[in-house]
């Protein structure tokens, strides 16, 4: 399984807002470094989040809520959760719309980890190995 680092988050949230336009900047660092252990906790050596799926919509969930950025936390959310799936064999299958609808959806509806993740796993596809 490959974990989001720090960097990569960052990275993602920088190139999103050059490509999208908005502002740059961290509003909460403890945010980002708590986004990036999230989808790792276990208890009692069992994973809270077993699934790939779970662990896309805890990216997803925790950026978009949570507000790490001044900026673009719903477009770095839903990207970030797009590259965890295809650094781990997946490819979002929805168009650029339906995914900036759906983390819209995140928030006004306040998903839950499984909607958010059976969301990911009904619009992603396996890639070739």
């Amino acid at each position: 399984m490959q974990y989001l680092t720090v960097k990569q988050i960052l990275l993602i949230h920088s190139m999103i807002i050059d490509e999208t336009s908005g502002s740059h900047g961290v509003r909460d660092t403890h945010v980002i470094l708590s986004v990036v252990e999230s989808p790792k906790q276990a208890f009692s050596g069992k994973e809270l989040y077993e699934t790939i799926f779970e662990k896309a919509a805890v990216y997803a969930r925790d950026i978009i809520m949570n507000h790490p950025f001044v900026d673009g936390n719903k477009r770095t959310g839903m990207t970030a959760a797009s590259v965890f799936l295809e650094n781990n064999g997946y490819k979002l299958s929805a168009q650029k719309g339906e995914i900036a609808n759906f983390g819209l959806r995140m928030v006004e509806e306040r998903l839950e980890i499984k909607t958010i993740a059976k969301w990911f796993e009904g619009n992603s596809i396996k890639l070739n190995e």
